[in-house]
């Protein structure tokens, strides 16, 4: 499925239910939905994004799912039963994450928070550094696990797998997401260096 610039841009400020099972082990937070991801009502779906190829890479999925024109029931339930969440720290769909201001940054990590408080994950991990360094006044923090909990989830920040993000490769990202994956038992090894 392929859309024209202007159908992509009648979705600006749609938002994307999230992917949410009932008893979370890991719930990633992308930072808002693309275009892209708004068009199809499944994150993380433009063609150019390294999530689930990296999610696949670290074992934390069994096979790619197919996200380009929405995610199948069946590629859905992969997701769900491995105990994977997905949702956004801002729900408004821009065309580029730049597009959003401190201030929904900051609502939106109020938001997540009750959020996780009520969804019980054992890991939450914020994708994209400079995004959450902004939303939760955290100015020099680094990747990985942070010495701060999300509601009482272990809480990591791992790489943005956008295509605009071009230094980081699918085995880096691979790796990174393997971390907080095996701290919350969705797998039981992380991945090697190539």
């Amino acid at each position: 499925m392929g859309f024209t610039r202007a159908e992509l841009e009648s979705y600006r400020g749609a938002s994307v239910a999230d992917l949410m099972p009932e008893h979370p082990r890991l719930v990633f937070v992308g930072i808002n939905p693309g275009l892209w991801t708004a068009a199809t009502g499944t994150h993380f779906a433009h063609p150019g994004n390294r999530f689930y190829p990296a999610l696949l890479a670290a074992g934390i999925l069994p096979r790619l799912p197919d996200v380009a024109n929405g995610m199948s029931e069946a590629d859905r339930r992969m997701l769900l039963d491995a105990g994977i969440g997905i949702t956004n720290l801002v729900h408004r769909a821009t065309a580029r994450a730049d597009e959003l201001d401190r201030s929904e940054l900051h609502e939106g990590a109020a938001r997540l928070e009750r959020d996780v408080a009520g969804w019980h994950p054992l890991v939450v991990a914020v994708v994209g550094l400079t995004a959450y360094r902004q939303g939760f006044d955290r100015p020099r923090a680094r990747a990985g696990r942070q010495e701060d909990r999300i509601a009482d989830a272990e809480l990591w920040v791992v790489p943005n797998p956008s295509g605009l993000n071009a230094h980081a490769t699918v085995a880096d990202l691979a790796r990174a997401y393997a971390e907080p994956a095996l701290a919350a038992g969705v797998i039981g090894a992380a991945p090697t260096a190539d």
